[in-house]
């Protein structure tokens, strides 16, 4: 109980302030880094210890409904590799297997989740690698951190630096995460973000739904005129800035868009009074348009009487049996107090 209170009053002082294709199995790596490392020059294997999750609710274990999702299973992620953590971006190739990730230091990470059933067990596999620029170099010798945001697009991969309001592609078939990140045009209201709060979700809508080919763009918090969130679609057809309706001083942590064309939006608040909160929201990606603001409901609630942490990152992918599975990632912040959450949901309604 008492590890469990200084975590919760850690968060509440910290708060304030693809297709398979591009999913192969890890190349041949080098040997793992000494664990004092805290950055990588070049890709190397490292291991990823889990902890199982039982329950997702701290106070009524056998509970598993919580608002339109069943919880599934739920791993606590570490390693002795230092650099791992700051898990901002997170995808799922369609079986819900291989994954790529985003640090916010700059870094891959590349894996496979290994399942008993339909619990995940744990991780293995796992690479860690530099963010590539343009000159081959890693991003942060430009000073280009807070790698926030993730999207994929068969073997292209875009990545939103938020520090410097910049977006990356990376095309994987060239070379996996050895792959150079190509800047791609962004509209100029991208760079005028506030710093720290700028773009926190990319999401790319494909052929058979409606703005095939745009990126879609969300902000952490950069306001319009009314005090919502700002957004951008880049790209496309119809290219242009729109609003996601800011409700309760929650702010967006990530987003995925199902093939129904809905689109789940993750968010985050922080309260004095209640500590951090977690919430999902759902949109009809047909609502988005230049100049529009749209809302939706919340579908997912979550506080720290569950077992949550910073929620950065959602994706989603369908078993066999048809089930829509949300996982859900934490960014630890390197923090000794917070933790590196992998969570697995049920969408059931």
């Amino acid at each position: 109980m008492r590890a469990y209170l200084s975590r919760r009053r850690f968060l509440k002082l910290t708060a304030a302030g693809i297709s398979g294709a591009a999913f192969p199995a890890a190349a041949r790596a080098q040997k793992p880094v000494a664990p004092d490392e805290f950055t990588v020059a070049a890709p190397v294997s490292i291991e990823v210890n889990a902890r199982p999750i039982p329950a997702f609710d701290t106070s009524d274990r056998a509970r598993v409904r919580f608002g339109a999702l069943e919880y599934r299973s739920g791993l606590i992620l570490t390693s002795r590799f230092r650099g791992f953590g700051g898990l901002s971006g997170f995808r799922l190739d369609p079986k819900g297997e291989r994954f790529i990730a985003v640090s916010d230091k700059g870094g891959w990470f590349t894996g496979r989740i290994v399942y008993q059933g339909r619990e995940m067990t744990g991780l293995d596999e796992v690479e860690a690698a530099p963010l590539l620029g343009p000159d081959g170099r890693p991003i942060t010798a430009r000073g280009w951190y807070d790698s926030e945001s993730l999207a994929r697009d068969g073997t292209l991969v875009y990545v939103g630096i938020e520090r410097v309001h910049r977006i990356l592609r990376y095309d994987f078939a060239r070379g996996f995460t050895r792959a150079r990140g190509e800047e791609i045009p962004v509209p100029p209201a991208v760079r005028k973000l506030p710093s720290n709060k700028g773009l926190e979700a990319l999401v790319v809508v494909p052929k058979n739904l409606p703005l095939a080919g745009t990126l879609i763009a969300l902000s952490e918090r950069g306001l319009d005129a009314n005090g919502n969130i700002l957004g951008f679609l880049i790209g496309g057809k119809a290219p242009g800035p729109f609003s996601l309706r800011r409700a309760d001083t929650f702010e967006v942590s990530d987003a995925v868009l199902l093939p129904s064309g809905e689109l789940l939006v993750l968010e985050r608040k922080f309260s004095w009074l209640t500590g951090v909160g977690i919430r999902i929201r759902r949109l009809q990606l047909k609502s988005l348009a230049p100049g529009a603001v749209v809302d939706g409901p919340a579908i997912f609630e979550a506080d720290l009487g569950q077992e949550v942490d910073n929620l950065e990152a959602i994706d989603a992918h369908l078993t066999p049996e048809g089930d829509t599975v949300l996982t859900l990632v934490s960014d630890d912040n390197f923090s000794m107090v917070q933790r590196n959450l992998l969570l697995q949901f049920t969408l059931v309604d």
